[in-house]
């Protein structure tokens, strides 16, 4: 049997090398556009800064403009509810949905929020899956997977929304990643 000859398939691989290393550079360099904001919101809610750029990568991957389907806004996807109890939280006067366009305001109330169920998680071994669990499907449904649980594993394991355990599995990997990569940040 007569092998065919191709030879385009070297300069397609080329392609797809050159192609994938442009996204790989263009995500890396998107991702720390918002640092700044990141740090500063991790301040004064005392959070972890790696987790806050998890949630923002997972929910908009870095678009201040994004917008979801169920109104959320933003880099970290703020809804209605969670925006104004924010405002009223910190007493911001004549805010209305639309701010939450501006990335420093959006990743300031999506962390004041985060952080809100943190402190409530039932689990003191690790309090983050109940915080993503209720950030992504709500505190109902995050409240009923901790019904009778005794550690976050556990809870990870009651969660019966697969979009929901893979985002708050996801987040946390994103979240380590981001901290291995700043406690060895890379050589100029």
């Amino acid at each position: 049997m007569k092998s065919k000859s191709r030879p385009w398939l070297p300069i397609a691989i080329a392609i797809a090398a050159i192609g994938s290393g442009g996204v790989w550079w263009w995500q890396a360099r998107h991702s720390q556009s918002h640092d700044e904001s990141i740090q500063a919101a991790g301040g004064i809610y005392e959070m972890d800064p790696a987790v806050i750029k998890a949630v923002i990568w997972r929910e908009s991957r870095f678009k201040e403009d994004a917008r979801g389907a169920a109104g959320e806004l933003g880099l970290m996807q703020i809804r209605d509810a969670a925006a104004n109890e924010w405002a009223k939280a910190e007493k911001i006067r004549n805010f209305h949905h639309g701010h939450l366009i501006n990335a420093k305001s959006n990743v300031l109330a999506g962390t004041w929020y985060l952080k809100k169920w943190l402190k409530r998680a039932p689990h003191p071994d690790n309090p983050l899956p109940f915080a993503l669990a209720a950030y992504n499907a709500g505190p109902g449904k995050a409240r009923e997977w901790a019904k009778d649980t005794n550690s976050s594993t556990q809870f990870i394991e009651r969660i019966d929304y697969p979009a929901t355990k893979d985002y708050v599995l996801s987040v946390q990997e994103k979240a380590a990643e981001y901290r291995a990569s700043t406690a060895h940040p890379a050589k100029d």
